[in-house]
């Protein structure tokens, strides 16, 4: 069986008010838009054209005037500019749009990344004093910085002016740079808040390219590569973005991203978000999380067939050791947590031997798997110091927890279902301490079971191919914009069959004694040896290309005997 029991919360049917508004579109596509909040026949229609929004001239942004004036005067001056990004997908794509924007308008510019396993995030005064010693005059941090404030006066002290291009949340106090760009940061006007740090540094390429008539609409593949990675919402502005990316993705003509998507054994022509964020993304992820992220900034860079063909091949191979790396941690992870308190409302597990890259994907895959909070930490004995990486549910956010903490940590940062700290060793304990007592408080006494939402109930014999052409008008899914989810009852299978390593996942043919569907239900091979008599199945329904061919299947989300309540 699953660890956890899931809720089921099927959306109820439209009401018979709003189906005059949304009369032209079919009773499928209806029913989802007006669960999804686009209940006008306008706000469908702005929706599933995916229509930029009429306010989103950059210049509205705060910070943009001031950043682009000095940015300008760089490039006449010749100066020298350092693009200082972040080295995970967002913070990759970004610091290579920025740079290779400037490089259009002709600026003299070289992108920094620190390295993960010896700089730590973000900006930090040792590289800010390494760049001013090599001649830079202008920094522009992209996905970081937000929180800097001590290197932002460290940069002023040494005569360094400082730009801060980032989409975290702020803190209580704001650095002091010569422009911060940031649509969270008080006062700013701009109507969308959740760009990713990739998203900041197009709207500043789209500002600087205005008044030279250049277009910037080219560097749209990287958006989409950013944005999905980093799990922003694709609704609003992002959606404009990353749908008109991944026409981009469709046709590449970047050499790095021809030969990522090769290496991840991809057609281009068939590209989604899925693709990116489970094939493409994690490729770029991977080096800095074993590595150094330079490998994925020079392969997004290049223009040299050879070199890109060799980097892809590289980021493919730490890939594959991150997934193997990832595994071994999140064992560890799991067995710490539960061995030391396995009622405890923040799983937590910290060793010398964990990976500084590794450890936030196995406290995702904790909290995935246990619903909890879940804090998987490095410990550095030399630095005296420990490095945590948070996921968290929705029942607790997590940064503002470590905000109440602050006193004990070095530095942190992060969303509301992510973060990262550092922490002295010798106050380890004592936050943890402070962040159980939090979420005992906020989550005690709370039946903590995930919820899985579906659109609609349908029976099986009304799923007609002819739905896929409606649901292809909702992509790009994603974060806040998922794939359409389906409810079917009382199916009886028909055949079954584990498949995967150790049988992980299940392959079964079901029907409602009318129709028959295959369907696969990755990760719940579990069911195999008691499968029910009858069974409800939540599912996405989609057309699986194997071998050049293709066929309808189900999907399966999650299922449970028929007449089992839904909670």
């Amino acid at each position: 069986m699953p660890v956890l029991s899931r809720r089921w919360n099927i959306a109820p049917p439209v009401p018979a008010e709003a189906l005059f508004e949304l009369q032209d579109y079919s009773p499928v596509l209806r029913q989802i838009l007006y669960q999804r909040g686009y209940q006008t026949r306008q706000e469908a229609q702005d929706f599933l054209e995916a229509r930029p929004p009429g306010d989103n001239d950059p210049y509205k942004m705060k910070g943009i005037p001031e950043a682009v004036d000095r940015i300008a005067l760089a490039i006449t001056n010749r100066e020298l500019i350092a693009v200082y990004g972040d080295y995970d997908a967002d913070g990759v794509t970004a610091t290579a749009l920025l740079t290779l924007a400037l490089e259009e308008l002709g600026a003299d510019v070289r992108p920094y990344i620190p390295n993960r396993f010896d700089d730590g995030y973000g900006l930090s005064n040792e590289g800010l004093s390494e760049l001013k010693a090599e001649g830079v005059g202008l920094v522009i941090s992209v996905d970081c910085g937000i929180r800097s404030i001590d290197e932002a006066q460290h940069a002023r002290e040494i005569g360094l002016d400082l730009i801060i291009s980032d989409h975290h949340h702020p803190g209580s106090a704001m650095p002091q740079a010569l422009a911060v760009i940031n649509p969270k940061q008080p006062g700013d006007e701009y109507p969308e808040k959740n760009l990713a740090g990739v998203g900041l540094a197009y709207k500043l390429a789209q500002a600087l390219f205005d008044p030279e008539g250049l277009p910037v609409e080219s560097y749209l593949d990287l958006v989409a590569l950013g944005t999905i990675s980093d799990l922003a919402p694709l609704v609003g502005e992002n959606r404009t973005l990353v749908r008109r990316g991944l026409d981009y993705l469709r046709r590449p003509t970047r050499q790095g991203v021809m030969s990522l998507i090769g290496a991840a054994g991809l057609a281009p022509s068939n590209l989604n978000t899925s693709h990116v964020g489970f094939a493409l993304g994690p490729r770029l992820n991977a080096a800095g999380r074993i590595d150094s992220a330079n490998a994925a900034l020079e392969l997004l860079t290049t223009h040299d067939l050879n070199q890109a063909g060799v980097l892809a091949q590289q980021l493919d191979n730490q890939n594959r050791d991150r997934q193997r790396r990832t595994l071994e941690t999140q064992l560890k992870a799991e067995e710490m947590a539960l061995r030391d308190n396995p009622d405890a409302f923040i799983l937590f597990a910290a060793d010398p031997e964990f990976n500084h890259g590794i450890v936030g994907l196995a406290a995702s895959r904790l909290t995935e798997k246990h619903y909890r909070p879940a804090i998987v930490a490095k410990i550095d004995l030399e630095k005296n110091e420990t490095r945590g990486s948070c996921r968290s549910i929705p029942e607790f956010h997590i940064t503002e927890a470590l905000d109440q903490c602050a006193d004990l940590l070095v530095k942190h940062g992060g969303h509301a279902a992510a973060a990262g700290f550092t922490v002295h060793n010798e106050h380890l304990f004592d936050l943890i301490s402070r962040l159980q007592k939090l979420a005992e408080q906020q989550l005690g006494g709370l039946d903590l079971r995930p919820t899985l939402s579906a659109d609609m109930e349908m029976p099986l014999y009304d799923l007609k191919p002819a739905i896929l052409k409606d649901l292809k008008q909702l992509e790009p899914t994603g974060q806040e914009n998922r794939r359409a989810v389906f409810v079917s009852r009382g199916l009886k299978v028909t055949r079954k069959n584990q498949v995967g390593n150790d049988g992980a996942h299940l392959k079964l043919e079901v029907t409602d004694g009318w129709i028959t569907y295959s369907a696969i239900a990755f990760q719940q091979g579990y069911w195999y040896d008691q499968m029910p008599e009858q069974i409800d199945l939540m599912y996405y329904y989609e057309a699986n290309e194997y071998n050049g061919r293709s066929s309808l299947q189900l999907n399966v989300i999650d299922l449970k005997p028929t007449g089992a309540p839904d909670y």
